[in-house]
């Protein structure tokens, strides 16, 4: 009796320290991978296109939109506002949030600063994937419309191959800052 007691109790410390083990293990990586994900955040702001390269290097179906969207934030003059610290969302998956004033929305005319939110995925401690979505407002999306619609020779050529391996997304944010002017002017 007094054997199987100890070895209940032996298990049972075995148990408790693997899950301490684990959960050390599962802590660290989170730290890890936010320490990633802020250097990440760093790169892209800094509009060095190799230093954000570097990053993503796990991160192959994101590449190219993401490096386009740096060249796109560069060339409408993104001034970051509010930098939120990083925070983890699993032990996988990390958000930055990041509130920044930009050409297009002045050239709305609107008292606003957009939020750009980076959800970035990892594996084995590297990006594996980055997604952006943005808290852009209606009549951001109706001028981006009326542009594309209206205005089309004025953006054909800068933004060819607009967020899918474009090469100019300075180029094609500048023209659709001016079509944005145009539409705030009442078209």
């Amino acid at each position: 009796m007094m054997r199987s007691l100890l070895a209940a109790i032996t298990i049972a410390i075995t148990l408790l320290a693997c899950d301490k083990s684990v959960a050390t293990t599962t802590q660290n990586n989170i730290e890890s991978n936010l320490l990633i994900a802020e250097a990440f955040i760093d790169a892209f702001y800094s509009f060095d296109r190799i230093k954000l390269q570097a990053t993503l290097r796990s991160a192959e179906g994101s590449v190219s939109s993401i490096v386009y969207y740096q060249g796109w934030a560069e060339g409408g003059n993104y001034k970051i506002i509010e930098r939120k610290t990083c925070r983890s969302e699993a032990s996988n998956l990390v958000h930055c949030s990041i509130t920044v004033q930009d050409d297009p929305m002045l050239a709305l005319g609107i008292d606003f600063n957009v939020t750009d939110t980076f959800k970035i995925a990892f594996a084995d401690g590297e990006i594996t994937s980055v997604e952006t979505s943005s808290d852009d407002l209606q009549i951001y999306h109706d001028a981006r419309e009326w542009v594309m619609k209206e205005l089309p020779e004025l953006i054909e050529q800068p933004c060819q191959g607009f967020f899918a391996d474009g090469q100019t997304p300075g180029d094609c944010v500048r023209a659709m800052t001016e079509g944005y002017r145009r539409f705030a002017a009442g078209h």
